[in-house]
């Protein structure tokens, strides 16, 4: 098993005839990613690689094509539309690549999405997910026909197997991901869910995925500063995870009031800093790699224990 994405999921890539679009599709589909349409206004009837069919709306990438998920490669000034228009289609799973997103622009995309959840969770339903915005995607590692990667990830340096990663830095991510598959440990999913301060998934919501996963053994939790999104995960991995999880927590050295990377990256009164979110972590049993490098190697000892 895996979490979010895997063999049922079909893709629409919105933006798909674009520079970054067109780019990240071929890798996707190269990886063995089911991506059954794209999604360009005015350019419908067209194909992509000879046979993925292009729509002018995400609605047709539904009902045409079967799509069941969305990925945005969509310019900052219409991404959020294009994350709404995605919503209304009915993709229940919507990952946001674009970076620089308006932030006024994203909570209006959050109150229809917190609306959305709640309409479906009392229905009984699946809840719609947004990863992102400004993040690299997901991928379940594994051959064509059970892999998928959605996103910017670089697919050769994961490996299948049971860790679950799930952070807010792109580069980090992959990081984490280099060290465990030089270790020979696979990984079940990696979540990147972006450093923007209004965004969908948090780390509350994946860890409970890979809590319910039965094939994710163990977490990578990588964090930065900026928000109090590492202290709820920390309270959730006390209270409900029996898996162990180890935690990185980037920006140890960065001064309060200067953003540092992503937009959300910011220690702002008094309030974000790497010490309080890895006293938290501590505190709830999640042990802190002290550098980077070490991310991969402190789950392993974990492991063993």
């Amino acid at each position: 098993m895996s979490i979010l994405v895997g063999k049922d999921t079909k893709v629409v890539v919105q933006g798909i005839t674009g520079g970054a679009g067109s780019f990240h599709a071929k890798q996707m589909i190269a990886y063995g990613t089911q991506v059954v349409a794209g999604v360009t206004p005015t350019r419908g009837g067209e194909t992509f690689e000879g046979n993925v069919p292009v729509f002018d709306t995400v609605a047709d990438s539904v009902k045409k094509a079967g799509a069941n998920t969305s990925v945005i490669f969509v310019p900052p000034p219409g991404a959020a539309d294009a994350i709404l228009e995605a919503f209304d289609a009915g993709c229940k799973l919507v990952i946001c690549i674009t970076e620089g997103i308006p932030a006024m622009d994203m909570v209006k995309v959050r109150r229809v999405l917190e609306a959305k959840q709640a309409e479906e969770r009392a229905r009984g339903e699946q809840p719609t997910w947004l990863v992102g915005p400004n993040c690299p995607g997901v991928i379940t590692p594994g051959p064509a026909g059970i892999g998928c990667k959605i996103g910017i990830m670089p697919a050769q340096i994961h490996k299948p197997g049971n860790i679950g990663v799930v952070s807010r830095s792109g580069t980090l991510t992959y990081e984490a991901v280099g060290q465990l598959t030089a270790l020979g440990i696979g990984q079940s999913t990696c979540v990147g869910i972006g450093g923007d301060p209004v965004a969908g998934m948090d780390f509350v919501d994946v860890l409970t995925l890979f809590q319910n996963d039965p094939d994710t053994h163990g977490v990578i939790m990588i964090g930065e500063i900026g928000g109090s999104m590492e202290e709820r995960g920390a309270a959730y991995v006390k209270e409900h995870m029996n898996k162990p999880v180890a935690g990185f927590i980037a920006g140890t050295t960065a001064p309060p009031g200067k953003r540092m990377g992503h937009a959300g990256a910011i220690i702002a009164g008094g309030k974000g800093t790497a010490a309080a979110k890895q006293e938290a972590m501590v505190a709830a049993g999640i042990r802190v790699a002290p550098t980077p490098s070490e991310m991969a190697s402190t789950l392993k000892l974990m492991m063993k224990n």
